[in-house]
């Protein structure tokens, strides 16, 4: 019997754990926006407030497409989910430096807080999930829930 592990031909099937990841992330992103709104409407009143949404929402995306072309990908070949990641990786900087391109001149866009909340959304958001990513390989992805021993009774603390 022979076991084949040419990249070419392996494939990945079963759920995405790079799609659950990206969802969890979009999840979050929902807790963060109201403080990002809040602290950009308070130096820069609406106009910031709408940047912070835009910045906001090119983020979420970014995350969103990146875990979609992963879980594309991954369903060919491990080829083509390196390729997909890398390539990905610079189809998605294309893509927000076209976002912002097409708005640099409106007369809502702040650059300050649209760049603040573009870089910090990303790097909280990171951050915060690296506390739910599991290390396992036993679970790819996002950590389990947490399971009650059947072996303990109800109201007994284990010792």
């Amino acid at each position: 019997m022979s076991v084949t592990t040419d990249p070419a031909t392996v494939r990945l099937e079963g759920p995405s754990p790079a799609m659950a990841v990206a969802l969890d992330i979009a999840k979050r992103s929902v807790w963060l926006a109201p403080v990002a709104i809040l602290l950009s409407a308070a130096g820069w009143g609406i106009d910031g407030v709408l940047s912070t949404l835009y910045a906001i929402g090119i983020v979420v995306v970014n995350f969103l497409l990146a875990g979609w072309l992963l879980q594309v990908t991954g369903r060919i070949s491990a080829a083509a989910m390196g390729a997909g990641a890398m390539f990905g990786f610079l189809l998605r900087l294309g893509l927000i430096f076209l976002a912002v391109l097409l708005v640099k001149d409106a007369g809502w866009l702040e650059l300050v807080p649209f760049g603040i909340t573009l870089i910090a959304t990303h790097l909280v958001l990171l951050f915060w999930e690296l506390r739910h990513i599991s290390s396992s390989l036993a679970f790819p992805g996002l950590k389990p829930g947490e399971t009650p021993n059947p072996y303990l009774p109800e109201n007994q603390e284990p010792a």
